[in-house]
């Protein structure tokens, strides 16, 4: 299994960054690929909301930077998994740069899923999606908010 964990760790995040070795180790003793992204340590651009991904060169951002690796190593995965402390039942701003670049994943068309809109597919097949969220005490506001996130993000 090819999994590909993105850690949204922010820096002196020591517990969020020892979740992601665990992840990697537990990963790679059952036989699996893990590659890593420690996305405060890269250089990944924002989205620029140009969509020249999705006509100009489909599924490739303009942006040549680590945010296409990143795209690329998840597209490939049998799993994806969004590991980040929880802002305000989001992801930190570390892998929301990530995600957002993720965008040329998908197609610029729409479907319907269980009622919301949804973009459609580019491609046949996708990772499934694990979201970790990490938090300094119970805070079931902010846990149900990013639950729904991260579900929505897995369609």
């Amino acid at each position: 299994m090819k999994t590909t964990i993105l850690n949204g760790a922010l820096p002196g995040d020591n517990f969020t960054d020892g979740v992601a070795q665990i992840l990697a180790e537990q990963q790679a003793a059952r036989g699996g690929q893990v590659r890593t992204w420690t996305l405060r340590d890269e250089k990944v651009a924002y989205c620029l909301g140009c969509f020249e991904c999705w006509t100009k060169s489909p599924g490739i951002c303009r942006i040549d930077d680590t945010g296409r690796a990143i795209a690329a190593s998840i597209i490939a995965g049998d799993l994806v998994v969004y590991l980040t402390p929880v802002t305000f039942g989001g992801y930190s701003s570390a892998l929301k740069k990530a995600v957002d670049r993720s965008i040329c994943l998908v197609s610029p068309f729409f479907t319907q899923i269980d009622g919301e809109v949804h973009h459609q597919p580019r491609y046949r097949r996708y990772p499934a999606l694990l979201g970790i969220g990490v938090l300094p005490a119970p805070q079931p506001a902010q846990e149900r908010i990013f639950s729904t996130l991260v579900g929505r993000n897995a369609l």
